[in-house]
């Protein structure tokens, strides 16, 4: 189902670069017009102006991990700290992921995102992951909470490229 962002405005001047919707259309801001995105790629706008968010994401990709519509809790991530089984929300050759971190390049500061069924979606800059998934249905993600991004006394989010 399609979520409507009307008017979406670019980050403010100084914030971070990592807004998920810069350059998707014709090299420009979606600005004064309103947009129609998905679930993921919405999240994902909240996500990266340091919101945790709460969604029912849908399909079998990441089964038994994530089932379909279970309640999935997203929160800012420092990049930095991803470790190899993270269920994170990044973007991917422009499509918008809720899918394992597969492989770590630290030095080139990136990841591999995968599904939980084998398939590989490609490597990602550290700036295009959003966020990771603290907890499914109530349950906290091991290992996760150590890794959400901190945020300074205005809401932005710090160490964060």
């Amino acid at each position: 189902m399609p979520y409507w962002l009307p008017n979406h405005e670019p980050p403010k001047a100084g914030s971070c670069d990592r807004h998920p919707l810069k350059n998707s259309v014709a090299g420009s801001w979606l600005t004064g017009q309103t947009c129609r995105v998905g679930m993921l790629d919405a999240a994902a706008l909240r996500v990266a102006d340091g919101e945790t968010v709460e969604l029912r994401p849908s399909g079998s990709s990441m089964v038994p991990l994530i089932r379909s519509r279970q309640l999935v809790m997203i929160a800012p991530v420092d990049p930095a700290k991803l470790e190899v089984g993270d269920i994170v929300l990044a973007r991917v050759a422009g499509t918008v992921y809720l899918h394992l971190v597969s492989a770590v390049d630290h030095a080139g500061k990136r990841v591999r995102i995968s599904n939980n069924r084998g398939r590989v979606n490609g490597w990602t800059s550290h700036d295009r992951v959003f966020g990771i998934c603290v907890a499914v249905d109530d349950v906290p993600r091991p290992g996760a909470g150590g890794k959400t991004a901190a945020a300074d006394g205005e809401g932005r989010q710090v160490g964060l490229r």
